[in-house]
């Protein structure tokens, strides 16, 4: 026998077995009226009302439903209203601006259009089919408790999501991920990460990005309870995790430092100390980052490598029994890897450098763009676009191919100079970049925030290099900037950053 795998799944075991529990806290304070404590039964009666208010509006199966959002709870519900009853969601970056938006909507061909209300006026003029503002007018004008909603057929090769590329590189792709993909990909991140009903999941990551790597999914069928936070702060993180028990989480390593700077200042012992486990991604966290993790939070340190296209999984890394024993400095360098390939994966790195991925949670394709679709899947393997090299199972990341410097013949990879510099203790953050050298080709340049209070100069941060790095990998210039631009999940926009330096030149390489 074999039934369809669908994302309403999660919801109707959690229905089932847990409908009574208190499954969702939304965030307190808001624009829109917040929805409080909904329990699971709860929960899957709005999503019921949703789907039957997009059958009275005539959205038929397979249409889009875009939704710009901050975390709360009526996006995380619109998963299953809108996903799980057969039609697509496509869930947009809040931080894009209006003709980002308006780009996706009308590329995703999305008939509905969910909008924060904090985001109203901005995205007023992009032109949509039906609107609507996330708040109590539109629980009355979209959800129809009234009426039992159709609930269609849903193949698990169908698309769910469709979610859009960060945008680091020209216009953003639509990612299709299937019910197959997410069902899979929400599976994978439970059993590698132990979640059970015990769990109190704390939604530090953005739920657009991947679909919050699959934990609304994952945890829901695990009847943990979801405590939604609209915006990320390293102070309140931790009086949430006090307030609420929270046991874990997700989110890039930038959030991780937010809580660090945070704990500084924390009176009282450590919420969560022996309790919470969080999950990294988004970008290879320094060594010093980890380790601090560990020592001064006492939260476990786990990572996940994937892409959006990924759903997002493909490699996990956590603490293993044979490391338990190990100083944890010697862990934290082991945890910095970007880990052994999730179950089911296969990884290899062709003659080029780059990481190529096989499994079930690869998207279905771009979104009506072929080509791209393409030369993504080329010869049965998804090409991530990112370099590395795998050691004995366990992939470590070298950078974004684009991002490799070629310095005088020699690769230097970014990601090595910046775990340098990050152990210098006035460095806050930094983005290390090649830049054009008429000598070399290219050079290193480093671009450095410093942390509050700290001084220091170009010449001790490339002097701190070349103790540490081979001469060629150091900075030979450092720039200090007030902030880097960064993307909603922490990654860095280094294609911003390059630009200034490579203007006029046909090639971004030399």
């Amino acid at each position: 026998m074999q039934t369809p795998l669908t994302v309403m799944d999660f919801l109707d075991r959690a229905e089932l077995v847990y409908g009574d529990r208190v499954g969702l806290i939304d965030e307190p304070v808001q624009p829109a009226a917040s929805w409080g404590e909904v329990t699971y039964r709860r929960m899957a009666e709005l999503a019921r009302a949703q789907a039957a208010g997009l059958d009275r509006l005539g959205v038929g199966p397979g249409e889009r439903v875009a939704v710009v959002s901050h975390n709360s709870a009526r996006l995380m519900t619109s998963l299953y209203g809108v996903s799980g009853h057969g039609r697509v969601l496509v869930p947009v970056n809040f931080r894009l601006r209006a003709e980002e938006v308006a780009y996706i909507v009308e590329q995703s061909g999305a008939s509905v259009l969910l909008v924060d209300p904090e985001l109203d006026e901005a995205l007023a003029g992009v032109p949509v089919k039906h609107r609507f503002v996330l708040g109590a007018e539109s629980d009355e004008l979209l959800y129809d408790f009234a009426n039992e909603p159709v609930r269609y057929r849903i193949s698990e090769s169908q698309t769910a999501t469709i979610n859009y590329t960060s945008g680091t590189t020209a216009r953003p792709k639509g990612v299709q991920l299937t019910h197959r993909n997410l069902w899979l990909n929400a599976v994978l991140m439970a059993l590698h990460f132990g979640a059970g009903d015990r769990d109190v999941y704390l939604h530090t990551l953005p739920m657009f990005h991947a679909n919050g790597w699959g934990m609304p999914f994952g945890l829901t069928g695990l009847g943990a309870r979801h405590v939604v936070l609209r915006k990320v702060d390293g102070t309140e993180i931790l009086r949430r995790v006090e307030q609420h028990g929270v046991t874990f989480l997700c989110g890039a390593p930038a959030v991780a430092a937010m809580v660090l700077e945070a704990a500084a200042d924390w009176d009282g012992p450590i919420p969560g100390r022996d309790r919470v486990r969080m999950v990294i991604a988004g970008a290879p966290p320094p060594t010093s980052l980890v380790q601090r993790f560990e020592d001064e939070l006492g939260w476990e340190f786990m990572q996940i490598y994937g892409l959006t296209e990924t759903s997002p999984v493909v490699t996990v890394n956590r603490s293993r029994a044979e490391w338990d024993e190990l100083p944890s400095g010697e862990r934290a360098e082991k945890l910095v890897q970007a880990g052994a390939p999730a179950l089911g994966s296969q990884l290899k790195v062709d003659e080029q450098g780059e990481v190529l991925v096989r499994s079930n949670v690869v998207l279905e394709g771009y979104w009506q763009q072929p080509e791209e679709t393409s030369a993504a899947l080329k010869d049965g393997w998804f090409h991530t676009g990112d370099g590395g090299a795998l050691t004995d199972g366990y992939l470590a990341i070298s950078d974004r191919k684009k991002d490799v410097i070629i310095s005088g013949g020699e690769n230097v990879s970014s990601i090595e100079v910046e775990d340098c510099l990050y152990r210098h203790p006035a460095v806050s953050e930094v983005a290390v970049i090649g830049v054009p050298d008429t000598r070399w080709g290219e050079t290193v340049k480093a671009l450095v925030v410093l942390k509050e209070g700290h001084s220091t100069d170009e010449a001790e941060l490339i002097a701190h290099c070349k103790q540490r790095l081979a001469g060629y990998k150091s900075p030979t210039s450092v720039e200090f900037r007030d902030e880097l631009p960064r993307t909603t999940t922490g990654k860095l926009q280094k294609f911003r950053l390059r630009a200034p330096y490579w203007e006029g030149k046909v090639r971004k390489v030399n």
